[in-house]
């Protein structure tokens, strides 16, 4: 028995969101609609994007690359999370949960910091109209999409890095519906404070970093607004950036309540549920958010339509 508590974990037991048959029935269900309508709105979004010359924009340059984020971000955890809803045995192999886990947090991490640029993008345009086709050259838009990715590599290497170089021998069950370093920390049979600040860190950066940007952005944006003369012009500047704080709110309220506590030791149960909203739910409604507020986009629609 103390020899098998030893030997190093070559797979994981995922517990997921509910041990009971009927409701991970129901919830199979659940998610599977809301992968189809992640996938469905988040390619639609990318179509009527590249098909559209009028979206070819900065703005919707962003917005192409925050859908094909959220396509990858959900399609990383949710059809392996499906499977083990109807499946007894909830296993995922030790390769297997490394990948997922650099794949979820290169998309999350890329994703805050998109948000962030489509926050400063909506400032220049908002507050500087008259500069805005110098300043988001399509070079500045291309530089600040790589960086966005770059950050996103950069940040998922240390993360998974800093937790998989932990020993993993014993406990093998994580609770969770897929490997996220604060679940994957408890089973380490080492001590990982080192680990859980060098994440906390890195959530500083890529989390407060990108916040701060955004406060800086809408703070100039209701400032600019206010001194608008006319009630249409108010109108049209809240419809726009109003889509994109909706997301900002639902995105960094959960991911924040997630990755900066930095003792991951003793964190609830309910902490998987609430990571739901950001690697889950948040996919989905970036597009409904998008087009359905957005008249660009729903006229881009119509006209796919209509052809």
């Amino acid at each position: 028995m103390g020899k098998a508590n030893h030997t190093w974990q070559t797979e994981f037991i995922l517990l997921g969101l509910s041990s009971d048959h009927q409701t991970q029935i129901l919830l199979f269900v659940v998610f599977l609609i809301i992968y189809l309508l992640t996938v469905l709105g988040n390619l639609l979004i990318i179509l009527l994007i590249h098909v559209d010359s009028r979206l070819h924009t900065p703005m919707y340059f962003f917005l192409k690359n925050l859908s094909f984020t959220d396509l990858c971000f959900s399609t990383t955890i949710v059809p392996n999370m499906l499977v083990h809803f109807l499946v007894i045995r909830k296993t995922i192999s030790f390769a297997g949960c490394s990948v997922q886990m650099f794949c979820f947090l290169i998309m999350g991490c890329t994703e805050s910091s998109l948000l962030a640029v489509m926050s400063y993008d909506r400032y220049v345009a908002v507050c500087k109209p008259l500069h805005y086709s110098t300043i988001m050259t399509q070079r500045v838009c291309v530089l600040l999409a790589s960086g966005s990715w770059a950050s996103g590599v950069f940040v998922s290497l240390v993360d998974t890095t800093f937790t998989l170089h932990l020993p993993y021998q014993g406990q093998n069950a994580i609770n969770h519906y897929f490997c996220e370093p604060p679940a994957l920390l408890k089973l380490a049979s080492a001590e990982t404070y080192r680990a859980e600040m060098v994440i906390f860190a890195m959530g500083v950066i890529i989390l407060l970093g990108p916040i701060s940007l955004i406060l800086f952005s809408y703070c100039n944006i209701i400032s600019t607004v206010f001194q608008m003369q006319t009630g249409e012009g108010r109108l049209k500047v809240f419809s726009t950036c109003g889509s994109h704080f909706i997301v900002v709110l639902f995105f960094y309220g959960s991911t924040i309540f997630t990755y900066m506590q930095p003792n991951s030791k003793k964190k609830n149960q309910g902490d998987k549920v609430i990571s739901v909203f950001y690697s889950v739910i948040t996919s989905m409604m970036n597009p409904f958010i998008y087009s359905l507020r957005n008249k660009d986009v729903k006229e881009a629609l119509r006209k796919v339509l209509r052809k």
